[in-house]
């Protein structure tokens, strides 16, 4: 599993229609990388802080302006092997600041439409490489996560 998502320029597997890229020519597990991603409905830029074939995570904040109203944005996703069950436990989360009163809003966007689908894709997308390719695969269990750090 941790082969399949370690580097931070697959963007494609947690279902995003998108165009990406690495910028400056860094590789994509190389920290400081930084990723474009451009949708149909905006460019994100996202820097790699740090990345860790041993802990088998990587960890990224936002480039520039956030695409929402949140400041200090820190992400992690953490594969985790369970061999026992050929399973994998991904845990993804965040922290960042955000207005008091909006507080309830962007927990909600993340861990709804951001994490939540995020993992519910990757899990699509490797039972999909599964049956494609013949080979048994990593099933993903998945865990969301989220700190909160108010402004």
């Amino acid at each position: 599993m941790w082969k399949t998502i370690c580097r931070f320029d697959r963007y494609e597997l947690f279902g995003e229609p998108s165009e990406i890229g690495i910028e400056e020519g860094k590789a994509g597990d190389q920290a400081s990388a930084i990723r474009r991603v451009t949708t149909a409905e905006r460019t994100i830029r996202q820097i790699l802080l740090a990345h860790s074939d041993l802990e088998r995570s990587y960890t990224y904040s936002f480039c520039g302006q956030p695409p929402m109203a949140v400041h200090n944005y820190v992400a992690t996703i953490r594969v985790t092997p369970v061999t026992e069950t050929n399973r994998a436990f991904v845990e993804w989360w965040a922290t960042f600041d955000c207005a008091v009163d909006q507080q309830d809003r962007w927990t909600k966007y993340f861990e709804r439409r951001g994490f939540a689908k995020w993992l519910d894709n990757l899990r699509r997308f490797m039972h999909d490489r599964q049956k494609s390719t013949g080979t048994p695969g990593v099933e993903v269990d998945a865990s969301l996560c989220a700190a909160f750090c108010i402004a």
